[in-house]
């Protein structure tokens, strides 16, 4: 016959003494990890912000270069000269965007056939200047405005130099010989918030093709 021995009361100590010094260990662990986590969360998230905004003007921009818009041997993005929201004229990267935006506000029921021009506005960031063809005073009225970031703090454009080999960044858009504005290759937006290091996502303007792509 065996005999059942049971645990002793110094035993049972032991083991609580223990198991209390394994959670007070991991409750450390994970107060310090939540803290770290905490301290650098809004650095994680605005750059979480440049990524998803660089990512919106990509699609926008390949949507814009897609058919029927975007055609072989023609610019479905150019500089363009706009009627800015303000009366005034400014050159201003220009696109349609056949299907409109989710970003875009209208007054009454959305519309197709939309032209865009992407601008930098001191105040309110990067912004999408906005009208479609179908308006009956389009060529009157200014563009909308609809903020895509207040966080951009520029927009500057990226110019190859296929003699010198070399990329060229400028504020403005560069004219060739006869005055003719040049379509930049890329597109650098800038970002900042508060006192973190500035942020400058690139972004390469897509080339329209012929017909879709077969997959």
């Amino acid at each position: 016959m065996t005999s059942r021995r049971g645990f002793t009361l110094l035993e049972i100590l032991l083991a609580l003494a223990i198991t209390a010094l394994v959670l007070v260990a991991l409750n450390t662990f994970v107060f310090s990890m939540g803290e770290l986590w905490g301290r650098n969360s809004e650095t994680r998230l605005f750059e979480l912000h440049v990524r998803n905004v660089t990512r919106f003007v990509e699609n926008e921009l390949r949507e814009a270069a897609l058919p029927p818009v975007g055609k072989a041997n023609k610019a479905a993005l150019s500089p363009q000269d706009v009627k800015t929201e303000m009366g005034t004229t400014e050159t201003l990267l220009t696109f349609q965007l056949p299907g409109g935006c989710r970003l875009l506000s209208w007054p009454d029921k959305p519309l197709p056939d939309v032209i865009c021009s992407l601008a930098y506005r001191e105040r309110l960031g990067l912004v999408l200047l906005y009208h479609s063809q179908l308006e009956k005073k389009f060529l009157q009225d200014p563009p909308r405005v609809a903020v895509v970031t207040p966080l951009c703090t520029g927009i500057s454009y990226d110019y190859y130099d296929p003699d010198f080999k070399h990329w060229k960044t400028s504020a403005t858009f560069d004219k060739d010989n006869n005055g003719q504005y040049k379509i930049p290759q890329r597109i650098r937006l800038k970002f900042g918030y508060a006192k973190m290091a500035p942020r400058e996502s690139v972004i390469l303007l897509p080339v329209a093709v012929e017909g879709l792509p077969l997959f």
